[in-house]
Protein backbone atom coordinates (compact mmCIF):
# COMPACT_ATOMS: atom_id res chain seq x y z
CA UNK A 1 0.00 0.00 0.00
CA UNK A 2 1.70 3.24 -0.88
CA UNK A 3 2.42 5.63 1.85
CA UNK A 4 2.52 9.77 1.57
CA UNK A 5 5.98 9.64 0.97
CA UNK A 6 5.59 7.51 -1.87
CA UNK A 7 3.30 10.37 -3.04
CA UNK A 8 5.83 12.94 -2.05
CA UNK A 9 8.86 11.09 -3.91
CA UNK A 10 6.84 10.99 -6.91
CA UNK A 11 5.29 14.69 -6.87
CA UNK A 12 8.70 15.82 -6.36
CA UNK A 13 7.97 17.41 -3.12
CA UNK A 14 8.54 17.31 1.01
CA UNK A 15 6.30 14.73 2.70
CA UNK A 16 5.10 18.11 4.25
CA UNK A 17 3.82 19.47 1.18
CA UNK A 18 2.44 16.41 0.06
CA UNK A 19 0.45 16.23 3.35
CA UNK A 20 -1.20 19.79 2.97
CA UNK A 21 -2.06 19.34 -0.59
CA UNK A 22 -3.90 16.01 0.34
CA UNK A 23 -5.38 17.79 3.36
CA UNK A 24 -7.04 20.72 1.52
CA UNK A 25 -4.85 23.35 3.25
CA UNK A 26 -5.00 26.44 1.44
CA UNK A 27 -1.21 26.54 2.28
CA UNK A 28 -0.70 24.63 -1.22
CA UNK A 29 -1.80 25.77 -4.05
CA UNK A 30 -2.03 25.83 -8.09
CA UNK A 31 0.50 23.61 -10.03
CA UNK A 32 1.59 22.35 -6.86
CA UNK A 33 -1.61 21.22 -5.44
CA UNK A 34 -2.07 19.50 -8.99
CA UNK A 35 0.60 17.29 -9.02
CA UNK A 36 0.46 15.89 -5.92
CA UNK A 37 -3.01 14.80 -6.46
CA UNK A 38 -1.84 13.45 -9.72
CA UNK A 39 0.73 11.52 -8.19
CA UNK A 40 -1.84 10.51 -5.43
CA UNK A 41 -3.70 9.32 -7.61
CA UNK A 42 -1.35 7.43 -10.12
CA UNK A 43 -0.26 5.20 -6.92
CA UNK A 44 -3.73 4.52 -5.81
CA UNK A 45 -2.98 6.22 -2.28
CA UNK A 46 -5.68 6.56 0.14
CA UNK A 47 -5.53 8.64 2.97
CA UNK A 48 -5.25 6.94 6.77
CA UNK A 49 -8.23 8.57 8.29
CA UNK A 50 -7.83 6.89 11.77
CA UNK A 51 -4.07 8.22 11.90
CA UNK A 52 -5.89 11.45 10.28
CA UNK A 53 -8.21 11.61 13.28
CA UNK A 54 -6.17 10.63 15.58
CA UNK A 55 -3.43 13.66 14.88
CA UNK A 56 -6.13 15.95 14.57
CA UNK A 57 -7.90 14.97 17.69
CA UNK A 58 -7.55 16.88 20.72
CA UNK A 59 -6.07 15.31 24.53
CA UNK A 60 -9.12 17.29 26.24
CA UNK A 61 -6.50 17.59 29.08
CA UNK A 62 -4.60 20.65 30.06
CA UNK A 63 -1.34 20.66 32.45
CA UNK A 64 -0.72 23.25 35.15
CA UNK A 65 3.25 23.20 35.70
CA UNK A 66 4.12 24.61 39.01
CA UNK A 67 7.55 25.54 40.63
CA UNK A 68 6.81 23.95 43.38
CA UNK A 69 3.89 21.83 44.71
CA UNK A 70 4.03 21.55 48.52
CA UNK A 71 3.69 25.11 49.47
CA UNK A 72 0.08 26.55 50.32
CA UNK A 73 -0.33 29.28 47.92
CA UNK A 74 -0.95 26.61 45.16
CA UNK A 75 -4.55 25.89 46.33
CA UNK A 76 -6.68 28.05 45.27
CA UNK A 77 -5.14 28.80 41.81
CA UNK A 78 -5.62 24.78 41.27
CA UNK A 79 -9.24 25.19 42.45
CA UNK A 80 -9.35 27.82 39.92
CA UNK A 81 -7.99 26.18 37.03
CA UNK A 82 -9.98 22.70 38.03
CA UNK A 83 -13.40 23.74 38.08
CA UNK A 84 -13.11 25.23 34.65
CA UNK A 85 -11.63 22.03 33.50
CA UNK A 86 -14.03 19.75 35.28
CA UNK A 87 -16.93 22.00 33.83
CA UNK A 88 -15.84 21.98 30.09
CA UNK A 89 -14.97 18.31 30.85
CA UNK A 90 -11.27 18.38 30.75
CA UNK A 91 -9.02 16.50 32.71
CA UNK A 92 -6.37 17.97 34.52
CA UNK A 93 -2.38 17.04 35.22
CA UNK A 94 -1.06 19.02 37.65
CA UNK A 95 2.72 18.95 37.91
CA UNK A 96 6.21 20.31 39.28
CA UNK A 97 9.44 21.36 37.50
CA UNK A 98 13.05 21.57 38.35
CA UNK A 99 13.64 23.59 35.46
CA UNK A 100 15.18 20.53 33.57
CA UNK A 101 14.33 20.71 30.06
CA UNK A 102 14.18 16.69 29.56
CA UNK A 103 12.16 16.59 32.43
CA UNK A 104 8.20 15.49 32.47
CA UNK A 105 7.32 19.20 33.15
CA UNK A 106 9.62 20.06 30.20
CA UNK A 107 7.80 17.48 27.66
CA UNK A 108 4.29 18.66 28.23
CA UNK A 109 5.28 22.33 26.75
CA UNK A 110 7.42 20.82 23.24
CA UNK A 111 5.24 17.38 23.18
CA UNK A 112 1.46 17.23 21.88
CA UNK A 113 0.44 15.85 25.07
CA UNK A 114 -2.43 18.35 26.02
CA UNK A 115 -3.71 21.06 24.75
CA UNK A 116 -2.70 23.93 26.39
CA UNK A 117 -0.31 24.55 29.11
CA UNK A 118 -0.94 27.42 32.34
CA UNK A 119 2.55 27.73 33.70
CA UNK A 120 4.16 28.97 37.14
CA UNK A 121 7.34 27.75 37.29
CA UNK A 122 10.25 30.83 37.98
CA UNK A 123 12.99 27.92 37.46
CA UNK A 124 11.53 27.17 33.24
CA UNK A 125 13.37 29.90 31.36
CA UNK A 126 11.92 32.20 28.77
CA UNK A 127 13.54 31.05 25.80
CA UNK A 128 12.16 27.59 26.27
CA UNK A 129 8.84 28.54 26.59
CA UNK A 130 8.86 30.81 23.27
CA UNK A 131 10.59 27.99 21.98
CA UNK A 132 7.79 25.77 22.72
CA UNK A 133 5.39 27.84 21.42
CA UNK A 134 2.78 27.05 18.35
CA UNK A 135 -0.61 27.26 16.53
CA UNK A 136 -3.20 26.15 18.55
CA UNK A 137 -1.52 25.28 21.55
CA UNK A 138 -1.83 27.87 24.12
CA UNK A 139 0.60 28.58 26.87
CA UNK A 140 -0.97 30.81 29.54
CA UNK A 141 2.41 32.03 32.14
CA UNK A 142 1.44 33.33 35.05
CA UNK A 143 5.02 34.96 36.62
CA UNK A 144 6.77 36.66 33.80
CA UNK A 145 5.29 39.10 30.83
CA UNK A 146 6.41 37.51 27.16
CA UNK A 147 5.28 39.31 24.50
CA UNK A 148 5.50 39.33 21.16
CA UNK A 149 4.03 35.38 20.29
CA UNK A 150 0.11 34.74 19.95
CA UNK A 151 -0.14 31.84 21.49
CA UNK A 152 1.92 32.68 24.69
CA UNK A 153 -0.35 34.82 26.65
CA UNK A 154 0.17 36.40 30.31
CA UNK A 155 -1.55 37.02 33.55
CA UNK A 156 0.44 38.86 35.90
CA UNK A 157 -0.17 40.59 39.16
CA UNK A 158 1.24 43.87 39.84
CA UNK A 159 3.80 42.25 42.20
CA UNK A 160 5.57 46.36 41.70
CA UNK A 161 2.90 47.71 43.06
CA UNK A 162 2.01 45.35 45.76
CA UNK A 163 5.58 45.25 46.89
CA UNK A 164 5.48 49.32 46.86
CA UNK A 165 1.94 49.37 49.13
CA UNK A 166 3.46 46.74 51.05
CA UNK A 167 6.69 48.73 52.27
CA UNK A 168 4.59 52.21 52.35
CA UNK A 169 1.61 50.77 54.94
CA UNK A 170 4.54 50.02 56.73
CA UNK A 171 6.13 53.45 56.85
CA UNK A 172 3.10 54.95 57.19
CA UNK A 173 2.44 53.49 60.36
CA UNK A 174 5.34 54.89 61.40
CA UNK A 175 8.31 52.69 60.92
CA UNK A 176 11.56 54.35 59.66
CA UNK A 177 13.60 51.16 59.06
CA UNK A 178 11.74 48.66 56.78
CA UNK A 179 13.94 45.01 56.20
CA UNK A 180 13.07 43.00 53.08
CA UNK A 181 12.93 38.81 53.27
CA UNK A 182 12.76 38.44 48.66
CA UNK A 183 12.26 35.37 46.96
CA UNK A 184 14.88 33.58 44.25
CA UNK A 185 17.19 36.24 41.95
CA UNK A 186 15.20 34.62 38.94
CA UNK A 187 11.73 35.32 40.10
CA UNK A 188 10.30 38.11 38.22
CA UNK A 189 7.83 38.17 40.72
CA UNK A 190 10.40 38.53 42.99
CA UNK A 191 12.03 41.07 41.27
CA UNK A 192 9.25 43.37 41.15
CA UNK A 193 8.27 43.16 44.27
CA UNK A 194 12.04 43.72 45.22
CA UNK A 195 11.68 46.87 42.92
CA UNK A 196 8.13 48.23 44.33
CA UNK A 197 10.29 47.93 47.68
CA UNK A 198 12.92 50.42 46.82
CA UNK A 199 10.28 52.60 45.73
CA UNK A 200 8.00 53.09 48.72
CA UNK A 201 11.63 53.76 50.44
CA UNK A 202 12.85 56.20 47.81
CA UNK A 203 9.93 57.83 47.90
CA UNK A 204 10.01 58.46 51.76
CA UNK A 205 13.79 59.54 51.89
CA UNK A 206 15.26 56.39 52.82
CA UNK A 207 18.08 54.68 51.47
CA UNK A 208 17.87 51.01 50.74
CA UNK A 209 20.28 48.75 52.76
CA UNK A 210 22.12 45.84 51.48
CA UNK A 211 22.27 43.84 54.73
CA UNK A 212 18.49 44.44 55.16
CA UNK A 213 17.38 43.04 51.93
CA UNK A 214 17.95 38.80 52.39
CA UNK A 215 16.98 35.94 49.44
CA UNK A 216 14.33 33.68 51.30
CA UNK A 217 13.73 31.76 48.49
CA UNK A 218 10.30 31.82 48.96
CA UNK A 219 10.03 29.17 51.29
CA UNK A 220 8.85 28.85 54.92
CA UNK A 221 12.35 27.36 55.94
CA UNK A 222 14.15 30.20 53.36
CA UNK A 223 12.45 32.73 55.71
CA UNK A 224 13.23 31.15 58.94
CA UNK A 225 16.90 31.13 57.84
CA UNK A 226 16.67 34.76 56.15
CA UNK A 227 15.13 36.10 59.33
CA UNK A 228 17.81 34.37 62.06
CA UNK A 229 20.45 35.83 59.64
CA UNK A 230 19.06 39.64 59.99
CA UNK A 231 18.77 38.74 64.13
CA UNK A 232 22.49 37.48 64.33
CA UNK A 233 23.53 40.57 62.34
CA UNK A 234 22.20 42.82 65.92
CA UNK A 235 20.57 45.64 63.85
CA UNK A 236 17.21 44.76 63.38
CA UNK A 237 14.88 47.11 61.25
CA UNK A 238 11.68 48.36 62.80
CA UNK A 239 9.47 46.16 60.20
CA UNK A 240 10.09 43.25 57.42
CA UNK A 241 8.50 42.91 54.51
CA UNK A 242 8.04 39.05 53.44
CA UNK A 243 7.72 38.80 49.64
CA UNK A 244 5.75 35.84 50.03
CA UNK A 245 3.71 34.60 52.68
CA UNK A 246 5.07 31.37 53.63
CA UNK A 247 8.44 33.17 54.57
CA UNK A 248 6.82 35.20 56.60
CA UNK A 249 5.74 32.16 58.54
CA UNK A 250 9.20 30.83 58.81
CA UNK A 251 10.36 34.13 60.43
CA UNK A 252 7.30 34.71 62.48
CA UNK A 253 9.04 30.72 63.89
CA UNK A 254 12.68 32.68 64.25
CA UNK A 255 11.38 35.78 65.91
CA UNK A 256 9.95 33.51 68.41
CA UNK A 257 12.75 31.46 68.84
CA UNK A 258 14.57 34.84 69.73
CA UNK A 259 12.27 36.28 72.04
CA UNK A 260 11.32 39.14 69.44
CA UNK A 261 7.61 40.13 70.00
CA UNK A 262 5.16 40.99 67.20
CA UNK A 263 4.77 43.63 66.68
CA UNK A 264 5.48 44.76 69.62
CA UNK A 265 9.21 44.80 69.41
CA UNK A 266 9.14 44.57 65.23
CA UNK A 267 6.16 44.74 62.79
CA UNK A 268 5.78 42.42 59.49
CA UNK A 269 4.12 42.22 56.72
CA UNK A 270 3.40 39.39 53.97
CA UNK A 271 2.48 38.77 50.76
CA UNK A 272 -0.28 36.41 48.69
CA UNK A 273 -2.81 35.78 51.85
CA UNK A 274 -2.58 32.24 51.79
CA UNK A 275 -5.58 30.59 53.58
CA UNK A 276 -3.44 30.26 57.29
CA UNK A 277 -2.74 33.86 57.36
CA UNK A 278 -5.69 34.63 59.56
CA UNK A 279 -4.88 32.24 61.99
CA UNK A 280 -1.39 32.85 62.92
CA UNK A 281 -0.03 34.09 65.93
CA UNK A 282 -0.55 37.06 65.37
CA UNK A 283 -3.02 37.25 62.04
CA UNK A 284 -0.44 38.45 59.60
CA UNK A 285 -0.92 41.78 57.39
CA UNK A 286 -0.72 40.71 54.29
CA UNK A 287 -1.12 41.74 50.14
CA UNK A 288 -3.91 39.66 48.84
CA UNK A 289 -3.43 38.62 45.49
CA UNK A 290 -6.95 36.47 43.93
CA UNK A 291 -5.11 33.47 43.31
CA UNK A 292 -8.65 31.61 42.86
CA UNK A 293 -9.66 34.43 39.84
CA UNK A 294 -6.26 34.36 38.73
CA UNK A 295 -6.36 30.19 37.89
CA UNK A 296 -9.94 30.61 36.60
CA UNK A 297 -9.34 33.04 33.76
CA UNK A 298 -6.33 31.12 32.60
CA UNK A 299 -8.52 28.20 31.98
CA UNK A 300 -10.96 30.37 30.61
CA UNK A 301 -8.37 31.78 28.62
CA UNK A 302 -6.92 28.31 27.36
CA UNK A 303 -10.27 27.05 26.30
CA UNK A 304 -11.31 30.56 24.42
CA UNK A 305 -8.30 29.79 21.94
CA UNK A 306 -9.06 26.09 21.15
CA UNK A 307 -12.22 27.21 20.49
CA UNK A 308 -10.62 29.94 18.05
CA UNK A 309 -11.73 33.35 19.80
CA UNK A 310 -9.08 36.26 19.99
CA UNK A 311 -7.75 37.07 23.42
CA UNK A 312 -5.49 39.56 24.50
CA UNK A 313 -2.25 39.35 24.76
CA UNK A 314 -1.56 40.39 28.61
CA UNK A 315 -4.14 40.30 31.83
CA UNK A 316 -2.96 42.43 34.78
CA UNK A 317 -4.39 41.88 38.28
CA UNK A 318 -4.07 44.38 41.14
CA UNK A 319 -3.60 43.31 45.28
CA UNK A 320 -4.99 44.35 47.93
CA UNK A 321 -4.33 45.27 51.06
CA UNK A 322 -5.27 42.88 54.21
CA UNK A 323 -4.61 44.66 58.12
CA UNK A 324 -4.14 42.02 60.40
CA UNK A 325 -2.70 42.18 63.77
CA UNK A 326 1.21 41.75 62.65
CA UNK A 327 1.86 45.64 61.84
CA UNK A 328 2.23 48.30 65.05
CA UNK A 329 0.44 51.50 64.44
CA UNK A 330 2.62 54.26 65.78
CA UNK A 331 6.06 53.65 67.15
Amino acid sequence: MPTIKDVAKRAGVAVSTASYALSGSSKIKGATREKVLLAAKELNYRKNGLAMDLKKSKTKTIALILSDLSGPFYSELIRGVQELALEKEYDLIVCGSHGDESSTAAKFLRETRTDGVILLAHNIKSEFIRESAREGFPIIVLDRHLSGDPNIISINVNNRKGGYHATDYLIQSGKKSVGLISGPSNSADSQDRVAGYKEALEAHGITPLSKWIINGKFTQEGGYQATKMLIHQGDMPEAVFYANDEMAIGGLEALKEHNIRVPEDISIIGFDDIQLTPYLAPPLTTMRQPKYEIGKLAAHIIFQVLEGDQVNEHYTFDTELIKRESVRIGK
